[in-house]
């Protein structure tokens, strides 16, 4: 329970920063917090919640990213519709590739590697044609409105995030407390008991993709519309999918705000590696491999484990007092 309350009195406070920071430095690095935090959430809802490990997450980010910016670029669609049409296919790949895997129960290390795949012949797809940038990407017409989901006031956009992580800390919520997610953690838990048990493991795993790709892509719109820019190399590559999976281990797997705290500690201890040695290239995925060494050696349980023990420790200080 402390966790839990300890994650929503941050996501109270990160309410708060766009009205008390007025350093555009600060208010863009929360804002990123925020957006890889439900990133994490999608990840979580598959990984965390339903023990299926993937490395290929930034499939369904590229998807929501490029496919967004394609339809506004090539087509003139709307940014609402472009975005919208964008989640949709996020979900609908989600679902083909969680058909065409679970069917054959590939599972652990085989997963994680066919999603990683899956993510690297996308980028390398998208840097193959004009029609989708080739390698150089894709920049949305600069139109700001809300008619256009562009604003001037960046504080806008952060209201946004905010808002997405609590839809995400209100479907991990679900997940804990509906029959779905009980099948879904049954089969993270052990497939064949719960296969025994009468749980559909194909139906139950696809939907668990499918809601993931979902919520990934719509991470893949809001960047767009913030930046206005996207290449294959950020929407398909590697970090991103290393960045999705680590806010949550480091926060802590299957839990409401363990993405949440993953993201905030991960995000400070970036910024100040970048401060220390001047952002050299390729630091972001050493570090980012340190720290998954470190969580998965020091925090098994993530964060959100740690502060439980504490709270268990003192209980029971309290009870033998």
């Amino acid at each position: 329970m402390t966790a839990k309350i300890t994650g929503a009195v941050l996501l109270a406070l990160l309410f708060c920063v766009p009205f008390a920071v007025q350093s555009e430095f600060w208010l863009s690095f929360w804002l990123l917090v925020l957006m890889y935090a439900f990133l994490g959430q999608a990840w979580n809802v598959l990984g965390g919640y339903g023990g299926q490990f993937s490395f290929g997450h930034a499939l369904f980010f590229g998807i929501g990213a490029f496919g967004t910016a394609i339809l506004q670029v090539r087509h003139g669609l709307n940014a609402y519709a472009a975005g919208a049409i964008a989640i949709a296919l996020g979900a609908i790949v989600g679902c083909a590739v969680g058909l065409l895997v679970f069917r054959y129960r590939l599972r652990g290390a085989y997963f994680a590697l066919v999603t990683l795949a899956f993510a690297e012949v996308a980028r390398i797809l998208i840097s193959s044609f004009d029609y989708t940038g080739s390698g150089f990407g894709m920049l949305v017409p600069l139109a700001r409105g809300a008619a256009n989901f562009q604003f001037e006031d960046r504080r806008i956009f952060y209201v946004i995030a905010w808002t997405l992580v609590v839809i995400g800390a209100l479907i991990a919520w679900w997940l804990e407390n509906s029959r779905f997610g009980a099948r879904l953690m049954a089969v993270r838990e052990n497939e064949d008991a719960a296969q025994a048990l009468g749980i559909n493991l194909i139906r139950t795993k696809v939907f668990a993709i499918t809601l993931s790709g979902a919520m990934a892509a719509t991470v893949g719109v809001f960047y767009v519309q913030n930046f206005l820019f996207v290449d294959s190399h950020l929407a398909f590559g590697p970090a991103m999918s290393i960045e999705a999976l680590l806010v949550s281990i480091i926060g802590g797997m299957g839990t409401m705000f363990g993405p949440l705290f993953g993201a905030v500690v991960l995000h400070a201890l970036g910024e100040a590696a970048k401060q220390v040695t001047g952002n050299a290239p390729g630091l972001n995925l050493a570090f980012y491999g340190l720290l998954l060494i470190l969580a998965l050696r020091f925090l098994p349980n993530g964060i959100t484990g740690l502060l439980s023990r504490r709270m268990a420790r003192r209980s029971s200080e309290r009870a033998h007092a």
